[in-house]
């Protein structure tokens, strides 16, 4: 089945949000984000102290977004094992939909093009705006904009909620860039639209802003479960990223997902087998991928800090070649020539390829104890 990471797959269980770029033949990676009260009935949101008020309808159904690692696998273990699956490549036990279940697969392209051709169609019968959903009309804004400065719409698009109509007035704009040069390309063109802000008058100021302080704070506490970046320096490492912004006090994110042509592994080639945690000391010296999902670092110079992996393991700092982060908190965080410090779980990984060890950060999405800091 022909997915990528930002897609969503419909089953009767709910949307889930796919998750990876390869995929066993039988089953797509994706994590469950939508959740139809239906398929479980209503008494799973006290038993798993869900958020009674973030139920959205759709179709005369109703959804509860879940955003907790914990509570989605114990959903899904006491209600529906079988989308659960230990994948021996990876060592873990996943979220995985069987392509049997699914009903519909849901793409950022193409949601975009249905809201910019909705929106077409409306001027050209000069029909009221306000029949229109405000929140899709900032993403045509946002995608105009970005147009305008030079990135075609055929690399654009939005997920998350807006991909599968679930969203309302308080969701975030997932704005899903295709291709890495492109979505660089996206990031240069936010990084020139607040400069140009800055040096306007007040009443001629753009509808796109960079994040306010109010923001920046519900982005810490929406990322940042248990402090393991000061609120400080959370805010100072993604000032630098320039892939958030605020249209109209709705905050979006540029999300990077691979071109076709830039997704050439396949499922199986590689094996990743879990040593234990580690801290480490390194020098970034590719960041071409620091965007995607998951975010991939090239290192060198690599310096033990403290190894807590199985058995005492013997490590040797030169076989830890990569900082691999599963997490959109540490995506993007360094960029080529810097150190930083890390924090996370050792792997070794056997590929066709060669053999060497790399460090993930973000073994669940609040990654606990997990970073990726600035030297």
């Amino acid at each position: 089945m022909k997915v990528r990471l930002r897609d969503f797959v419909e089953t009767e269980v709910g949307f889930f949000a796919v998750n990876a770029y390869e995929h066993p033949e039988d089953r797509v990676f994706a994590f469950l984000r939508y959740l139809n009260l239906a398929s479980v009935g209503e008494d799973v949101i006290d038993r798993y102290n869900l958020n009674k008020d973030d139920i959205r309808e759709k179709n005369g159904k109703k959804y509860i977004k879940i955003t907790d690692t914990a509570k989605t696998y114990g959903i899904l273990e006491n209600y529906f094992p079988e989308y659960l699956y230990y994948d021996e490549t990876k060592d873990i036990t996943l979220h995985a939909v069987p392509n049997e279940y699914i009903i519909n697969v849901l793409r950022p392209n193409d949601r975009l093009k249905e809201i910019l051709n909705e929106n077409k169609n409306n001027d050209n019968k000069n029909s009221n705006k306000n029949n229109n959903s405000k929140f899709e009309e900032k993403c045509k804004y946002l995608a105009d904009k970005l147009h305008d400065y030079g990135l075609s719409y055929n690399h654009m698009g939005v997920s998350g909620s807006t991909v599968v109509k679930l969203n309302n007035e308080s969701s975030d704009i997932d704005f899903v860039i295709y291709g890495m040069k492109n979505h660089k390309k996206a990031r240069n063109i936010l990084k020139t639209i607040f400069e140009e802000e800055k040096n306007k008058d007040k009443d001629e100021k753009l509808n796109i802003h960079p994040l306010s302080d109010e923001f920046w704070k519900k982005a810490y506490h929406k990322r940042i479960k248990d402090g393991t970046l000061s609120y400080d320096e959370f805010v100072w490492h993604e000032k630098r990223k320039y892939n958030r912004g605020v249209i109209n006090n709705t905050m979006f994110d540029l999300l990077a997902t691979r071109d076709w042509e830039e997704i050439t592994s396949k499922y199986g080639e590689f094996y990743y087998k879990n040593l234990g945690f580690i801290n480490i000391e390194c020098d970034i010296i590719n960041d071409d991928y620091i965007f995607d999902n998951p975010a991939i670092y090239k290192i060198d110079n690599v310096k033990i800090l403290s190894n807590i992996a199985e058995n005492k393991l013997e490590v040797n700092p030169n076989d830890i070649k990569e900082i691999a982060s599963f997490t959109h908190t540490y995506a993007g965080q360094a960029f080529n020539g810097e150190k930083v410090v890390v924090r996370g779980k050792l792997e070794g990984v056997s590929s066709p390829y060669g053999d060497y060890k790399r460090v993930v950060v973000g073994t669940s999405r609040e990654a606990f104890n997990e970073y990726i800091k600035l030297k």
